[in-house]
């Protein structure tokens, strides 16, 4: 399994970047050898011009101890044969729903959705990965995985997830394409940070990470990182969650 990006001293793991309405703020990046990246590079971002120790960048350093903990990504997480496989099972089951311009929360637009508790011996091997990396051992998770379409020209408006339909950490897989996630915290808009989520990797968001910010998947033309565009295509997102405080 690749490593993940890793902050000394940091339990979890973080991505993060810029985009066009934030370009008058600061935004701080970790100096060279503060990220360990053991993983190929996803082709499906353009980031000849970015090394790797700028793929975390964050409007203020005091924003580190508090997303740290929670924060996690594992790049290249699946690999293009798995992603494939993940992608056929899927594939017939959502063509044979239509996109939504928005969700009961108007939280998504462009988007379809399922849930699965059935999967191939080939999908549950990696979906039993996910939960390994993501729940400690005994944690109670839901038995069914939420599948999230977004067309490419889809987005998630920012929001906090609501505490009735699931715990306090989600784990997803991105499929098809690269995207940037943005957290704002709930206290102070000027807090943010950007994550670049590559195509393939796995993402974890738990605790504080998941109520005390925002988090959101940005438009294909809101989608930058340090001023380079990260293209957005069709991304399908496989999320395991677990069950909510009782």
């Amino acid at each position: 399994m690749a490593a993940a990006f890793a902050v000394p001293g940091c339990l979890g793991n973080m991505r993060l970047l810029v985009g066009p309405r934030c370009r008058a703020h600061y935004w701080g990046s970790f100096p060279a050898g503060a990220l360990q990246w053991g993983c190929r590079r996803s082709s499906a971002v353009r980031l000849s011009s970015l090394p790797p120790e700028n793929l975390l960048s964050v409007s203020c350093q005091s924003l580190l101890s508090r997303l740290c903990p929670g924060l996690t990504v594992v790049p290249d997480f699946v690999s293009p044969a798995e992603e494939s496989v993940l992608f056929g099972e899927l594939e017939p089951v959502l063509k044979r729903k239509r996109y939504e311009g928005g969700h009961w929360d108007e939280a998504i637009h462009g988007f379809r959705e399922t849930e699965r508790l059935q999967w191939s011996p080939e999908n549950s091997a990696v979906l039993q990965r996910v939960r390994e990396k993501a729940f400690p051992p005994g944690e109670e998770q839901l038995s069914l995985v939420h599948v999230l379409d977004l067309k490419k020209e889809g987005y998630i408006k920012a929001h906090v997830d609501s505490v009735k339909f699931c715990g306090s950490t989600i784990a997803g897989i991105c499929l098809l394409s690269s995207s940037i996630m943005r957290l704002v915290s709930v206290d102070n808009s000027e807090e943010r940070a950007d994550l670049l989520l590559p195509r393939r990797c796995l993402y974890v968001l738990s605790g504080k990470v998941r109520y005390n910010f925002t988090h959101e998947i940005l438009r294909d033309e809101e989608s930058f990182f340090n001023g380079a565009h990260v293209q957005r295509e069709r991304r399908i997102s496989v999320i395991c969650r677990n069950l909510p405080a009782s």
